[in-house]
C-alpha cells in the first residue's frame, strides 16, 4: 500500500488517518442531529401534553369555581349591570338605534283615549279584609256567649237578637276550612221601661287578634316550611289549587311571628329548665342569610349565618342562631351553664372548657364546663385514611375502635350505675390499650403530613375527653343526635327553602325549628302540638310557660278540657298547675 505523507505546518499527517478522524467527526455529527431530532420531537410531546395538562387544569379550575358559586353563592345569574354599561356603551348605543328603528316604516299608533291612560294610571285600590264566605270551604261555626247576659236571659231580662260573625281560615287534615266566630248579640231592657241597649259577647283572648289565620292552619304552614322543608312559594301553590290563595308574603310574616312568640314564651322557659341538664350534646352548620334591601339598585350575596344545635339529656331540643360562629357566640349560649358538653374538636368550643383569666363583671354565673368528645368524630378520621391512602395502621384503628362500639351496644339498656360497672370492667381496659397503641403509632408518622398523622393526632390531642364517657354511665359514645337534628331540620329544608330572610327571621326560626324537634324527641305529633299551643297560649299565666313545653304538653293537655281545646277559639280553662314542671321552673327562674 503507498502511503502518501502530507507535510502540513511542519508536522507529518497521513491521509489514512485524516480520512478515519472525518468519518468519527461525521459520524458524531449524525449522533449529535439525531440525539436533536430525538430532543425536538421529545420537547414537541412535553410541550404538547404541557398544553393538555394546562387545558384541563383550566377545566377544572373553572368547575372547582362553579361548584363553590352554586354551593355558596346565590344561584341566580346576576350580573353587574353597571359595569356591562361602561365597558360596552358603544355597543349598547348602536343596539338602541337598531331597536329605534324597528317598525318605523308602520302606520303610526293611534294615541291613546283618556280612558285608557286613566286605566293605566290608576293603580289596584284594596278591598280590605278577603270575604270568606264565598270561598267553598267546610265551614265549623263556633258560638260564643257571654255568661252575665245569659243569666240575664234566664231571668227574662234580656233576648237574644242574633249574632256578630266573623271569620278565619283554619287547617285540618284534608284541606282547608272556614272558622266562623259567631258572637251572641244580646238586646237588655231598661229597668223602669227606659231605652234597650245592644251589645255584643267580647271577643275570646287570641295569640294573633286580628290575623286571618286560625292556629290550625297555622300549625299546619309551619310544619310544612319548617317540619317537611318546604318554601311558602310552593306552599302557596297549594292553596290556590284548593281555591284559596294565600300570598307568600303574608304567610312569611304570620311563621315570623309566631317564632317570635314562641320563643319568648315557651322556648326561653325551656331554655331556663335546660341549665340544669346532665349533658348538652351541640353541633353547628351553616345556613344563608338573604342581605336587607336598600335604596341601592345594587344586587348583593347572601352572607352566611349559623345554626347550633342543643340537644339536653332527653328533655329538650334547641336552635340557636348566630351571626357569625365564634368563641363569643358559644360562650353566650352556655352562659349560667355547667355540666357535661359533648361536642367535636372545634376551637369555639374551648372557650367552655378552660377558667377565664379575668371573670366578667356581667357573667356572674358563667360556669366552667367539662368536654366530652364524639368517638364517631375520631373513628371518621382513620376511615378517611383507610379508604384515601389504604392504611393499615387505619384499618386496625378502625377494628378497635368497632369493638369498643359493639361492647358499648349490650349494655345500652341498662340502668346508669350498671353501664358505668361494665364500661369500667370492659370498656376501659380497650380504651387505654388504644390510646397506648395511637401514641406509638403517631412517634413513627410525627414527621410525615398526611390523613394517617392527622387521625392519630386527633386521638393524643383528645385523649382526656375521649375517656370521658367512661366517668358516667348516662354520658354516650357519640354526638350523632346532634348531626341527625341539624340533617332533619336545617340540611334538608336549606336544599328547598335556600336561604332564610333575616337575621330576626332566622332567629324567629330557630325558635320552631326547637319546637318541632322536642315534639319528635318525646314522640308528638308537631302539628297537632303547634295547633294546641297556639290556641292555649293566650289564656296561659306567664308564670307557668314550662307547662307547655313538649316535654310537659302531654300531662298537661290531659288535664284540659278536649271540648274547648278542641275549638278554634273561645273561653279556655286553666287547670292547676303541673307540680313537677312548677319544681322544675322556680330554680330554674332564680338561677337565671
Amino acid at each position: 500500500m503507498d502511503i502518501h505523507v502530507l507535510v502540513i505546518g511542519g508536522r507529518e499527517t497521513t491521509t489514512a488517518g485524516a480520512d478515519t478522524r472525518v468519518a468519527e467527526l461525521e459520524a458524531a455529527l449524525a449522533a449529535e442531529r439525531a440525539a436533536h431530532v430525538a430532543a425536538q420531537e421529545k420537547l414537541v410531546a412535553v410541550t404538547k401534553e404541557r398544553d393538555h395538562l394546562r387545558a384541563s387544569h383550566e377545566r377544572l379550575r373553572i368547575e372547582l369555581e362553579m361548584l363553590k358559586r352554586r354551593i355558596f353563592v346565590a344561584k341566580a345569574e346576576r350580573v353587574d349591570t353597571a359595569q356591562l354599561e361602561l365597558e360596552f356603551a358603544e355597543k349598547l348605543r348602536q343596539l338602541d338605534a337598531i331597536a329605534g328603528t324597528l317598525g318605523a316604516g308602520d302606520a303610526e299608533a293611534p294615541p291613546p283615549d283618556d280612558d285608557e291612560k286613566t286605566k293605566t294610571k290608576t293603580k289596584n285600590k284594596s278591598t280590605g279584609r278577603r270575604d270568606l264566605n264565598k270561598l267553598p270551604l267546610e265551614e265549623d261555626r263556633i258560638e260564643i256567649p257571654d255568661p252575665l247576659y245569659e243569666e240575664l236571659v234566664a231571668a227574662g231580662k234580656a233576648v237574644r237578637i242574633g249574632f256578630e260573625e266573623s271569620s278565619k281560615l283554619g287547617y285540618k287534615r284534608g284541606g282547608l276550612r272556614r272558622v266562623v266566630i259567631a258572637r251572641v248579640k244580646y238586646q237588655v231592657a231598661a229597668p223602669g221601661g227606659g231605652e234597650t241597649t245592644i251589645d255584643t259577647a267580647p271577643m275570646p283572648p287570641q295569640v294573633f287578634p286580628r290575623s286571618l289565620c286560625a292556629p290550625s292552619l297555622l300549625a299546619h304552614i309551619i310544619m310544612e316550611k319548617y317540619g317537611k322543608g318546604l318554601p311558602l312559594f310552593r306552599i302557596e301553590d297549594t292553596f290556590a289549587r284548593d281555591g284559596c290563595p294565600i300570598d307568600r308574603g303574608t304567610m312569611c310574616r304570620w311563621v315570623e311571628d309566631a317564632g317570635a312568640t314562641a320563643g319568648a314564651t315557651v322556648v326561653h322557659a325551656a331554655r331556663q329548665d335546660a341549665l340544669s341538664a346532665f349533658c348538652i350534646a351541640t353541633d353547628a352548620t351553616g345556613v344563608l342569610v338573604q342581605p336587607i334591601r336598600t335604596h341601592e339598585k345594587v344586587r348583593k350575596a347572601c352572607k352566611r349565618g349559623h345554626y347550633f344545635v342543643h340537644i339536653a339529656d332527653r328533655d329538650h331540643v334547641f336552635f340557636e342562631y348566630t351571626a357569625r360562629e365564634t368563641s363569643d357566640a358559644v360562650r353566650a349560649m352556655f352562659n349560667g351553664y355547667s355540666g357535661y358538653v359533648q361536642a367535636d374538636a372545634k376551637s369555639v368550643y374551648d372557650v367552655l372548657f378552660r377558667a377565664p383569666k379575668a371573670k366578667p363583671p356581667d357573667d356572674d354565673e358563667a360556669g366552667l364546663c367539662i368536654e366530652v368528645a364524639c368517638w364517631s368524630h375520631f373513628r371518621r378520621r382513620f376511615w378517611e385514611a383507610a379508604i384515601a391512602i389504604k392504611s393499615a395502621v387505619a384499618r386496625e384503628a378502625l377494628a378497635r375502635i368497632g369493638r369498643i362500639f359493639e361492647l358499648d351496644a349490650t349494655w345500652r339498656d341498662k340502668p346508669p350505675a350498671e353501664i358505668k360497672r361494665l364500661r369500667d370492667l370492659h370498656l376501659r381496659p380497650h380504651a387505654e390499650a388504644l390510646f397506648a397503641w395511637i401514641e406509638v403509632e403517631y412517634e413513627r408518622v410525627r414527621d410525615q403530613r398526611g390523613l394517617l398523622r392527622s387521625a392519630l393526632g386527633y386521638g393524643v390531642r383528645q385523649r382526656a375527653a375521649l375517656l370521658r364517657v367512661l366517668d358516667d354511665g348516662r354520658l354516650i359514645l357519640d354526638n350523632n343526635r346532634s348531626e341527625r337534628a341539624l340533617r332533619g331540620s336545617i340540611a334538608i329544608g336549606r336544599k328547598a327553602w335556600l336561604f332564610v330572610g333575616s337575621d330576626d327571621h332566622a332567629q324567629s326560626a330557630g325558635h320552631l325549628f326547637s319546637l318541632i324537634a322536642s315534639c319528635k324527641l318525646h314522640g308528638l305529633d308537631p302539628e297537632t302540638y303547634l295547633r294546641d299551643l297556639f290556641r292555649v297560649l293566650a289564656h296561659w299565666p306567664s308564670d307557668r310557660y314550662l307547662e307547655l313545653a313538649p316535654k310537659y304538653w302531654p300531662e298537661t293537655r290531659a288535664r284540659l278540657d278536649p271540648v274547648e281545646l278542641g275549638n278554634e277559639i273561645g273561653p279556655l280553662s286553666v287547670p292547676p298547675p303541673i307540680r313537677a314542671a312548677t319544681e322544675q321552673q322556680a330554680p330554674a327562674n332564680s338561677a337565671g
